[in-house]
Parts: structure tokens; sequence; C-alpha cells
């Protein structure tokens, strides 16, 4: 058994992607690094081991993502615990980290993440900005489970908290930085998205009703109206395709400074604005 013939089996990857896929695996589920495979480990691995090598391999071949397979994702320099009950963190939404860090006062800032899903954005914050007061929403109990889990193994203080976005509380004035990665992508384009993201990560954290697409945006930009000091930051992560919706749906709760910072890819990907 070598590497080669280990990612042959993943055939919906090509050669090199199927290879950085099972070195992953075998080095976070086995402890076996590349310089162990070209010594002949694979060859070593005791039955029970190769057992559970196969099963791993047939979750990814029906097209499970590693992450959900290994059972932990990379976000920001550090690692999360995740399930199917949340959304893998992905390298776009590091964008409002920076957002958040971006926030300037005299005193500690109060910051609030909604819909936290694995807690990857509020436990980044709480640890790059130790003096933040950090809470956390999001209407699954099983997210918020997974949550709690990562704010414990990575030593973060943040308050979690069940509460939907779409009926939040009336709070005036009490955060400095609010920011959030809702649902935002319209049901229309699940025929253009991966098959492992389409089948395998939740629906309800991902998609929004085709006629209201700024649902999510609506509901937190009117909420963040009220709920933000003056000057306070809200910041979104968007869908491209309606970067210029939200920009006039800030205007219209009052908002300033408003710009759209561009991901990787050259694409709108955070609305960040000020009250």
């Amino acid at each position: 058994m070598n590497l080669s013939s280990l990612a042959n089996k993943l055939t919906q990857y090509d050669e090199h992607e199927a290879q950085s896929i099972m070195r992953l695996v075998l080095s976070d589920c086995f402890n076996i690094s590349f310089t162990d495979i070209c010594g002949g480990a694979l060859d070593r691995m005791p039955d029970a081991d190769k057992a559970r090598l196969d099963t791993l391999t047939r979750r990814l071949q029906q097209g499970e993502p590693v992450q959900y397979v290994i059972g932990k994702a990379h976000f920001y320099g550090r690692d999360f615990i995740v399930s199917p009950s949340v959304l893998i963190p992905r390298l776009e939404t590091e964008g409002l980290i920076e957002v958040a860090m971006s926030y300037k006062s005299n005193r500690a800032p109060a910051v609030l993440d909604i819909g936290t899903g694995s807690g990857c954005i509020a436990i980044t914050i709480a640890k790059e900005m130790p003096d933040a007061q950090v809470t956390a929403w999001d209407i699954s109990d099983d997210a918020l489970a997974i949550a709690r889990e990562n704010a414990l193994a990575l030593g973060a203080k943040v308050t979690f908290q069940k509460q939907d976005a779409l009926n939040p509380p009336h709070d005036v004035g009490q955060y400095d930085t609010i920011v959030s990665n809702p649902p935002y992508i319209c049901h229309c384009e699940a025929a253009e998205m991966e098959a492992n993201v389409l089948e395998h990560e939740p629906h309800q954290a991902l998609f929004v009703p085709d006629d209201n697409p700024l649902l999510f945006y609506r509901h937190i930009a009117a909420y963040a109206e009220e709920a933000l000091c003056q000057n306070g930051i809200l910041a979104f992560e968007i869908n491209p395709l309606y970067g210029k919706d939200i920009c006039e749906l800030l205007q219209q709760h009052n908002f300033h400074e408003i710009m759209l910072i561009k991901d990787e890819f050259g694409k709108d990907r955070i609305a960040k604005c000020t009250k």
C-alpha cells in the first residue's frame, strides 16, 4: 500500500488534491508523516488502523469533506472541531477578524458574533483581542455545543447564547462591533455549488429564500442600528451578487463609511460600515 494507491480511490479529485487529502488524513488520524509514508509506514500499519483507514476512505469517496472526516478545520492559525452540525470555516471568512481588530478604543471592546456556528469567528476574536468581551449567538443547540467545545479547547472566553437572529432582543448601545457570516446563498444557486458542500454542510447555515436574499442582513442591520454604540462597526460576509443591494440597505439604516472588501479571488466578500 502506498500514497498513490490510496489517492487513486478518490476519483472525484485530481491526483494532487487527492494525495493532499490522504496525507492530511494519515497525519491527523494516524500521526503518519510524509517522511513516514516514504519509509513504508503504510505497510506496517496494524490491522485495526488499516480497517479504520478503509472506513475513512469510503467516507471521502462518498463526497464527505475531509474536515468532517478528520473532525477539524484550520482557521486563522488554529484548529477548530467541526461536524456536519456546523459550516466548515473558510479562508475568506478570516477577513471578518481583520475588520473586528480594526476597531480602536481606549476601553475593552464588546463584540457580538451572530450565527457563530463552530465559534471560529468569536473564538479567534477573543484570542486575538484578549481584552474584548465577546458574545456569540446561534439558533442551533448542536452548533453551540461544538462552539463551546472549541472555546474550551482553545482557552477562549466567549459568552455563547441561543438566539434567533431574525428575532433579536431590544438592545441599545451594547456593542462596539457586530460581525456575522449569515446564510446568504439562494436556493437557485444550488446547482452551481460543489456536491460535497451541498450534500454535507448544514442547509440552515447556507440558504435563504430566492425571493428574500437579504433576509438576515435586513434583520441584523436593523438590530445593529440600535445595538451598536456610536462609531461602532458592523461587518458581514456577503454573497458577491448582492454587494450593491447590501450597501443600499446599510444606507437606509443610517450607517456610513460603507465599503466592500474583496476576497483573494477578487470578489466582494465583506461589507463593513460604521454607525
